[in-house]
């Protein structure tokens, strides 16, 4: 699987032998830190941040540790779940969680195949089923305030971006990369499990093309493939931000279907008011068609 990697480089311009020492730099710093994520490291990198005034703490792939939901409880902040089906969400509410965030397939990052526009009725009709008042907030692809309030007339409290952030003007996301996603349609993504082990989506990029091509490695379950895939993306990363124009290529991050709907570079407070205006605008069309 390093092979692989090092001949994608090299296919690209990247000279894998001059980059190796980065690459094993970031693959080791990999190792440590997963390391820190067992026994009771975590408990205490939870301690820290409650220690913050944070008004939320969320928990992906799986359910929330014990710790999580005790000190959640403790110090009054909810606790977050984001699933992709309903057999999750049900999961989710008996483990005691406090919200429910429904990840459509659109979404960026590690996501389900179940689409928002499916998944959040799914969802929100099998709790009104058994009586649970569990809060759903909708993601999966939201870019917008009329995508908002679509999932709220579905049921949903609420929803939850991640994509749409990376592109403003706050965002540390790397430049290149940014201005990819503007330029990207709703098509340029790709949902694959080569570079954690569990099917994400992100950016399609000759990197990603290598990954599904006719004879390339199948993924390594996690967390081995993020040690075979994240240390030369790290490095490429990096290059990209030179003159290196295979990097340039090559480089890709986590973005959801949104990133067509990304079009111009915004502030965060802009992208904001926009969804104020969006959502505004989508609820009088609504009322209007009720009227009629």
């Amino acid at each position: 699987h390093k092979q692989f990697t090092n001949e994608i480089l090299e296919r690209h311009g990247v000279d894998s032998e001059r980059s190796a020492g980065d690459i094993e730099a970031v693959r080791l710093e990999q190792v440590a830190s997963t390391e820190n994520l067992r026994g009771g490291t975590a408990a205490a990198i939870l301690e820290v941040a409650f220690r913050h005034p944070i008004g939320l703490v969320a928990n992906a792939l799986g359910i929330p540790p014990q710790v999580m939901l005790d000190l959640g409880q403790k110090h009054n902040v909810p606790v977050a779940a984001l699933v992709g089906t309903k057999e999750h969400a049900m999961t989710q509410v008996a483990a005691g969680v406090d919200i429910i965030v429904a990840v459509g397939g659109e979404a960026g990052g590690h996501t389900g195949d179940i689409s928002t526009l499916v998944l959040i009725p799914e969802i929100c009709n099998m709790l009104d089923a058994i009586g649970d008042d569990t809060p759903v907030l909708a993601a999966g692809g939201i870019a917008t305030g009329a995508q908002m309030a679509a999932t709220m007339a579905m049921g949903a409290s609420g929803a939850w971006c991640g994509s749409v952030w990376l592109t403003t003007a706050e965002a540390e996301t790397n430049p290149v990369v940014k201005e990819k996603m503007l330029a990207a349609s709703s098509r340029d993504t790709v949902r694959a499990r080569s570079r954690t082990g569990k099917p994400s989506r992100q950016l399609r990029s000759p990197w990603t093309d290598a990954w599904q091509a006719e004879g390339a490695p199948s993924a390594l379950p996690m967390p081995l493939q993020s040690l075979v895939a994240e240390p030369p993306l790290r490095v490429i990363d990096k290059l990209s931000q030179g003159d290196n124009q295979g990097a340039k290529d090559l480089a890709t991050y986590w973005v959801g279907q949104g990133v067509g709907l990304m079009n111009e570079q915004m502030t965060a407070g802009q992208v904001v008011q926009g969804f104020k205006e969006d959502f505004i605008t989508a609820y009088e069309r609504l009322a209007t068609n009720l009227g009629e």
